[in-house]
Order: structure tokens, then sequence, then C-alpha cells
């Protein structure tokens, strides 16, 4: 192999090199721009999530304050009526330990 034949291979590796690189340069390119476009696609996908979240936990919030406000009124008229019922014991406990004081 002459001189000449060395450097016209060493020429012709060295292009296909080049273009080898340019093609995976554009290849690059091309998953760089695939990638972020994905990444924002995600990134709304999260923000729409999120917001989807708060709002169902603000009525989850609010349903429970309201179950809270009804199980106060429940309390406080068992309460009362338990209440009642002990002073009418009480009442009874000393209205028959006094008739029975009597006899």
């Amino acid at each position: 192999m002459t001189t000449e034949e060395r450097f016209e291979r060493i020429e012709h590796v060295t292009a296909g090199l080049a273009e080898e690189r340019k093609r995976d340069r554009e290849e690059f390119r091309a998953l760089w721009r695939d990638t972020q476009r994905q990444l924002n696609d995600l990134a709304l996908k999260l923000a729409d999530t999120n917001d989807r979240l708060s709002a169902r936990i603000a009525d989850l919030a609010e349903e429970s304050r309201a179950a809270d406000q009804r199980l106060a009124v429940r309390l406080e008229e068992t309460d009362k009526r338990l209440s009642a019922r002990i002073e009418a014991l009480v009442s009874a406990m000393g209205e028959f330990i006094a008739s029975q004081t009597r006899k």
C-alpha cells in the first residue's frame, strides 16, 4: 500500500467517523428534545394532580368539620339527657332513703 493510498484510507475512515459523530449528535439532540418534552408533560400532570388533590383535601376537611359539628351537637344532647337521668336517679334515691328513715 502506497503512502497516497494510506492517506486516502485515513481520509475515508476519518470522514466515516465524522459522519457517524454527526448522526450521533443529531440523535442525542432528538433524544434531548424528547426528554424535555416528556419532562414538561410530567410537570403539567403533576401540577394537575396537585390541584385535584388540594381540592379534594379541602373538600374532605370541610366534610370533617361539618361531621365534627354534628357530633358535638349529638354529644351535647346526650350529655343533657344523661345529666337529667342522673339527677332523676339521685333524687329518687334521696326520696327512697328519706322514706326508709321515716318508717
